[in-house]
């Protein structure tokens, strides 16, 4: 096929809902990186929190965000994506405002009723609610808009799109956080969803194929997200008592004993489906991921520069993935989805290696420069390999379950990152250790991704010999 042949593929193989959905996603992004790029600052140097509650609160914020989308897929399958996006835009509006507004004298009467901590992961919740929306109806859309020829380029473009917005936002988080302050990074994003509300109702149409079912009955989507589940009589309730323990322990002095953990632990791996153990492998992935924003902005003004810009650091990542995706997709389109996911992950775990041996500000580009080719090769065909498992007229739902090991590792990340940063950083004086342990659970995860793959694959082998 040549370049004009294909070049015209990619022109008429999608509709116009997935450029829509796809370029307020860049929007989104820009709202939600620049927000995470200051956040870790903001938190430690202006609220005045300590470097565990630091990490542990912006884990929260990540994990949260993510988390939630399991449920907003499957709400985004009954309402639609035209009403769940113009919906998640203004909720996001809100939210990032209030975040902004955290410190303001409106909110005194309340900020001073209540434990800080409480306040502030209370108002760090809000933009989950939003961005659990806009995920999965962007995802879906892409599915549903793009032709089968050209489904892989269209997450190819669609994680470019993201990545624009995550190299904008830090950039802007940067300008607004020098220029107007830190809050007012928060008051940026707010404006900046707030245009995509608009751009949804007058642009986006519902995106339909033929054949596709109609919207699915509330009672046919709670069966489809328990289907996904595995045992949700086991696993769903269990899920609810170690989040509500874990956000507990953020606001309140009270330990939970090892074995409690351990033993919910069990009890949900017992009862999960296959789908949701390769789901929950991966979660280590992106424990390894979000430490550049967890655990590297404190890192660099503590051990390296306390003066350095690290929104502008922090975009190497985006602009990494802006400039190679295209082609690092097509030079690894060979390579069978889940083996990609495999390799990824054991790039982006090893670049952490070279801060820990190059503790710079270039050590710190560097590795978020290798960091980010192991998120290129693995995240398109990350969402390419799940959305071809999705049944018919359940793409919102599947989808969702897809951000679930992001949502984990982030809040998993936080409180790991938190205590990495104080044991090594503040107790022993080992800062390097850090990344060092960070890399470990990396090439952990890889490993046990790969069993995974190989259990998969015999086990398909012998269902078709049978």
């Amino acid at each position: 096929m040549t370049f004009s042949e294909r070049f015209q593929e990619i022109r008429t193989g999608f509709e116009r809902p997935f450029w829509v959905a796809n370029i307020s996603e860049i929007f989104e992004r820009l709202s939600y990186y620049g927000a995470f790029a200051s956040l870790a600052l903001y938190l430690q140097e202006k609220l005045n929190f300590s470097t565990e509650q630091t990490g542990t609160l912006t884990g929260l914020f990540g994990g949260m965000v993510w988390f939630l989308a399991i449920f907003g897929g499957a709400a985004a399958d009954r309402l639609g994506f035209r009403r769940a996006l113009s919906m998640a835009y203004l909720i996001l509006a809100a939210a990032y405002f209030l975040i902004g507004s955290i410190g303001s004298s409106w909110l005194a009467p309340v900020r001073n009723a209540v434990p800080l901590g409480l306040f502030v992961g209370c108002i760090l919740i809000l933009p989950a609610l939003g961005i659990s929306l806009v995920k999965p109806c962007v995802v879906g859309t892409t599915a549903r808009a793009s032709k089968e020829n050209v489904r892989s380029i269209g997450y190819s473009i669609y994680y470019t799109m993201v990545n624009i917005g995550g190299a904008a936002g830090p950039y802007f988080a940067s300008w607004a956080h020098r220029h107007l302050g830190v809050e007012n990074v928060y008051r940026v994003a707010a404006v900046s969803v707030f245009a995509m509300f608009f751009v949804v109702i007058l642009f986006f149409r519902e995106p339909r194929k033929a054949g596709d079912a109609p919207p699915p009955s509330i009672a046919t989507v709670a069966r489809n997200f328990c289907v996904v589940v595995g045992n949700h009589r086991l696993v769903l309730p269990v899920l609810t008592v170690a989040l509500l323990l874990r956000i507990g322990m953020l606001f309140y002095p009270y330990t939970v004993p090892w074995w409690i953990w351990a033993g919910l632990l069990v009890i949900v791996l017992a009862g999960i489906s296959r789908f949701m153990w390769f789901l929950v492998l991966f979660t280590g992935y992106w424990v390894v991921f979000w430490q550049q924003y967890i655990s590297l902005p404190g890192y660099i003004h503590g051990y390296i520069n306390s003066g350095a810009d690290v929104e502008i650091i922090l975009v190497t990542d985006g602009l990494t993935v802006i400039c190679l995706t295209l082609a690092v997709n097509f030079l690894t389109r060979k390579i069978p989805a889940f083996q990609a996911v495999i390799l990824g992950t054991v790039i982006t775990s090893v670049s952490w290696v070279i801060l820990a041996l190059r503790p710079t500000i270039w050590g710190a580009v560097l590795s978020l420069f290798v960091l980010a080719l192991g998120e290129i090769i693995q995240s398109p065909r990350y969402y390419e390999y799940i959305s071809r498992l999705a049944p018919p007229g359940q793409q919102g739902t599947y989808m969702g379950f897809a951000f679930l090991p992001i949502g984990i590792g982030s809040l998993i990340g936080g409180w790991f990152g938190g205590t990495l940063v104080h044991h090594f950083g503040e107790v022993t004086h080992q800062p390097a250790r850090i990344w060092w342990s960070v890399t470990a659970v990396g090439l952990v995860t890889a490993a046990a991704l790969w069993i995974y793959d190989k259990t998969v694959s015999a086990g398909k082998t012998a269902s078709a010999r049978s």
